[in-house]
């Protein structure tokens, strides 16, 4: 991660994972308070979506291991130098080690959901404890670097430790939409903090560079990260109230079309009476 794209990746990667379960627990929670305006409603659908969201998310975990060992300044699986006496390459390893518990949460995911031999709440668990890893990891990423540079990445833990205990939390209370969506709107805010991580310690060419020492700057950042979470709620709540008022609205029509049948129907019966 120690450039733009570095950040701009994994940052993009997040943003599409909160939009995603936006949309997902949004669908699911208005489904089953409208069963007869959506099929995903059923548990077996359900079920499917899960399987293939695990399956997309351990193949990102996969190219992102084989990414940070192999590519041309990585550490081709070698963890020490034995001819300089020193850890090879520690960034690259911590990176690899993130990946790896998302890597095994997804797993996990795609086991519970497919065998049924699991109890349900593990995926839930696994998931927790790998954005716990994520954040354990984060916060002894950060030794010896300018005060701006820890700063930014301090905040980006109140994200992913919320998240984690946030996700913790679900594995006691499964279905809820406060939490679930509580769970998107912190995943979105990681997503968009670390494109704003890119822009500060890595600006592209056209844009000024940030001194690190300067306290205003402090300032503006944490005052920028609660920006960054007032967007990452109101997205939520958008997509939320979007996908509620769509099923509702096919509701009332599939309730209107049902109405228009019967009717329907008991002309065709007083007809055929009268005949």
């Amino acid at each position: 991660m120690g450039n733009f794209k570095g950040h701009a990746l994994p940052g993009s990667f997040f943003l599409i994972v909160g939009l995603w379960w936006s949309v997902k627990f949004s669908l699911w929670h208005a489904s089953r308070r409208n069963k007869n305006a959506c099929h995903l409603a059923s548990k077996i659908t359900y079920r499917r979506l899960e399987v293939i969201e695990a399956s997309v998310i351990l193949l990102f975990a996969l190219v992102g291991m084989l990414a940070e060992q192999f590519v041309p300044d990585g550490p081709q699986l070698k963890l020490y130098n034995y001819e300089d006496k020193h850890w090879d390459h520690l960034m690259n390893w911590q990176h690899a080690t993130m990946y790896l518990f998302f890597g095994i949460s997804a797993a996990v995911s795609i086991t519970v959901h497919t065998m049924g031999v699991v109890p349900i709440a593990f995926d839930r668990l696994l998931l927790a404890i790998a954005v716990f890893v994520e954040g354990f990891l984060f916060y002894y990423h950060l030794h010896g670097r300018l005060m701006l540079d820890v700063h930014v990445h301090q905040l980006l833990l109140f994200a992913i430790f919320g998240g984690a205990l946030t996700i913790f939390l679900e594995v006691f209370f499964r279905g809820n939409i406060l939490l679930e969506l509580l769970r998107c709107s912190l995943c979105l805010l990681q997503g968009s903090w670390l494109w704003q991580i890119g822009f500060v310690l890595y600006p592209p060419s056209s844009f000024p560079e940030w001194d690190s020492m300067d306290h205003n700057n402090m300032m503006f950042i944490t005052m920028c990260y609660c920006w960054h979470y007032a967007f990452a709620l109101l997205t939520v709540a958008a997509i939320f109230t979007i996908i509620s008022w769509l099923v509702r609205t096919k509701l009332k029509k599939t309730v209107q079309l049902e109405m228009g049948l019967l009717k329907t129907k008991e002309r065709e019966e007083e007809s055929e009476e009268d005949l």
